[in-house]
């Protein structure tokens, strides 16, 4: 196998193939092309980003400026936003579902290194793929580490380190992130109402 193919199986490798090295610079061009763009170039923007990664959906964005590693290996659904700061090392895959929203300094490490320290030195690395379910939201400055499962309809809260895999229907928070509580019938009257009372205030204006 190859060293590419070692890393995007989740295996022991070091990061001097070619083709590692060639993804590596790509992404740093095209990175660099989308954090320079402004505010009056929306559409240039996406059409980078779609370079970028191996697939966006329907009604994507991330704010500037935005970090990767390859890029290539990042798969997003639709409607999809990122706020400022965001950083995917996506040395494995990173799947993301469809209506989920980042807060800032949202962070997603899939890149990894042995805890013993010979093996370290010798510059063998690893990583360990991440997915990110439907309509979730990730709060600020959250870190979510190598191997992570979120699954759907889930709200982690802000400055959460995330190690372990969080399942669908909870609110999840700290460090280490666990689950706070589910989220219920209650939850859904409480905003549905405050969604309507929105609404028959905007069709008064």
């Amino acid at each position: 196998m190859t060293e590419k193919e070692l890393m995007l199986s989740e295996q022991l490798y070091i990061a001097k193939d070619d083709e590692i090295k060639a993804d590596m610079m790509k992404a740093r061009e095209l990175t660099r092309l989308i954090n320079s763009t402004t505010e009056n170039q929306p559409e240039y923007r996406i059409q980078l980003f779609k370079e970028l990664f191996q697939k966006i959906g329907d009604t994507f964005w991330i704010e500037t400026p935005f970090r990767c590693d390859f890029g290539c290996n990042i798969s997003i659904g639709d409607d999809f936003f990122a706020n400022f700061d965001c950083i995917i090392l996506d040395v494995c895959d990173v799947t993301i579902g469809n209506n989920v929203f980042f807060g800032p300094r949202v962070s997603i490490f899939t890149a990894a290194h042995p805890i013993d320290a010979q093996t370290r030195n010798s510059m063998l690395e690893y990583g360990k793929k991440v997915s990110i379910g439907n309509s979730v939201w990730i709060g600020g400055n959250t870190v979510i580490n190598p191997g992570v499962k979120i699954e759907d309809n889930v709200v982690i809260g802000s400055g959460s380190i995330v190690t372990k895999d969080i399942p669908s229907n909870v609110i999840a928070v700290g460090n280490p992130c666990k689950v706070l509580r589910p989220i219920t019938e209650k939850d859904k009257q409480h905003w549905s109402s405050l969604a309507e009372a929105y609404q028959n205030n905007h069709d008064k204006i």
